[in-house]
Parts: structure tokens; sequence; C-alpha cells
């Protein structure tokens, strides 16, 4: 059983920077895509971004593209999203999630486990 506890989250003014940590605990941390999700109020939960096991392969949503940048750091069991040029649509409960399928993907229902989640809040 994998446990996810993220950090990080907070309140930005738009175009303002955050950093999100995810750190697991209870499993192989290297044997598991991990993944950003984020869900607004009255929304549904939707994907921001993935990295393989390796870290060599990332997935980004359009969205996000070009200001989210996910990495991990194998040794710590931690995976990060840092989010640059902030915009108040950003604003959501972002959470990890790990997946032990072959490849990243983007589906919510190919995730294993979840972490608690972290409000991230851009005001205008």
């Amino acid at each position: 059983q994998v446990q996810l506890v993220e950090s990080g989250g907070g309140l930005v003014q738009a175009g303002g920077s955050l950093r999100l940590s995810c750190t697991a605990s209870g499993g192989a941390f290297s044997n598991y895509n991990m993944g950003w999700f984020r869900q607004a109020p009255g929304k549904e939960r939707e994907f921001a971004a993935a990295i393989s096991k390796s870290g060599m392969t990332t997935a980004y949503a359009d969205s996000v593209k070009g200001r989210f940048t996910i990495s991990r750091d194998n040794a710590k069991n931690t995976v990060y999203l840092q989010m640059n040029s902030l915009k108040p649509e950003d604003t959501a409960v972002y959470y990890c999630a790990a997946d032990r399928h072959v490849g990243v993907t983007r589906r919510v229902s190919e995730y294993e486990y979840w972490g608690q989640g972290t409000q991230v809040t851009v005001s205008s």
C-alpha cells in the first residue's frame, strides 16, 4: 500500500509560481508512474501532468503545457510540480497519484493510489 502526501499549495497572485511536492511511502517509488491531477469546485478531476517511472517520459495537459513542469527524485521518493505563470483558472485542489501500468497515462481510472490533495488558489 502506497501512501502519498502532497504539500506546497497556497495562495498566489496571477503570474506567480508555486512548487508542489508529493512524497510517497510504503512502496517502491520507482515502480510507479506518477501523475498530478486537479479538481476545481463543481468540476470533475482532470489530468495536469504525468511522469514515467524513470523520469524519462512526461505528459502535460494542453492547458498547462509550457507553464508547468513535472519532475521526480526517486532517491527522495518525491514527485514535484513546478507551476509558473499561474492563472486564476488554475485554482483547484491538486492531487498526486501513482500508477504501475506500462507507460504514462492521463486517465484518472488508471491510477491506483491518491494523496489527500493540496489547495492552490490564484488571485486575479
